[in-house]
């Protein structure tokens, strides 16, 4: 097993520092726990320390696929002085967020691959962060027939599951774009509608 990089004793005040000044500026009514990691996982995740939320405002780090929960560890690996290649030592997490996440991933992997044995029809899932792209990879690394590989920059970096022989990987699939607000003004309605009637 490889020796923890970073410890509770060492790394810990500077977490609870950030965390807590994040929380009072941003109003945010959370309590949080610093510990060694836990390895539910350990295939898949094996961090050093872990976060661990409660309060009110749970609900709030969890919504949209838990984007606040995710954003506020990337902003306390980036504090640390983290590198990209250390990201997986510390882990953020709420109502066991993480351990059902990484279940998702991994039955979603091995759901693509068998369609892709049987249509040969590259898979491509969403954009997601370098964490959860390395599950996929992982729920994916014994299978002979298919592969996993990430394709496309940045916040459009996604996996794509293609069969084992296709030697030219095929281009990321952009997300659709929102569709534009209407700039065109609006015909004014009910009662607005009827002061202006009785005003001409």
């Amino acid at each position: 097993m490889a020796e923890k990089k970073y410890t509770v004793a060492e790394a810990g005040p500077r977490v609870e520092q950030f965390l807590d000044t994040v929380c009072r500026l941003g109003g945010f009514k959370l309590d949080y726990s610093v510990s060694e990691g836990e390895t539910p996982h350990p295939d898949f995740e094996n961090p050093d320390i872990l976060v661990r939320f409660s309060g009110s405002d749970v609900d709030l780090l969890l919504t949209n696929k838990a984007e606040l929960l995710l954003a506020l560890e990337q902003l306390t690996m980036e504090a640390l002085g983290m590198s990209p290649e250390e990201h997986s030592r510390i882990c953020f997490d709420a109502n066991d967020y993480r351990v059902l996440r990484i279940e998702e991933l991994r039955m979603s992997a091995l759901a693509a691959a068998e369609r892709v044995k049987k249509t040969r029809v590259p898979f491509h899932f969403s954009p997601m962060n370098s964490r959860e792209r390395r599950i996929i990879h992982l729920a994916l690394r014994d299978q002979t027939e298919v592969r996993s590989e990430s394709v496309g920059l940045g916040p459009l970096r996604q996996v794509v599951v293609v069969p084992s022989d296709m030697k030219t990987l095929p281009e990321p699939i952009r997300p659709p774009r929102p569709r534009p607000e209407d700039d065109r003004p609006r015909k004014p309605f009910g009662r607005d509608r009827d002061r202006r009637q009785r005003r001409r």
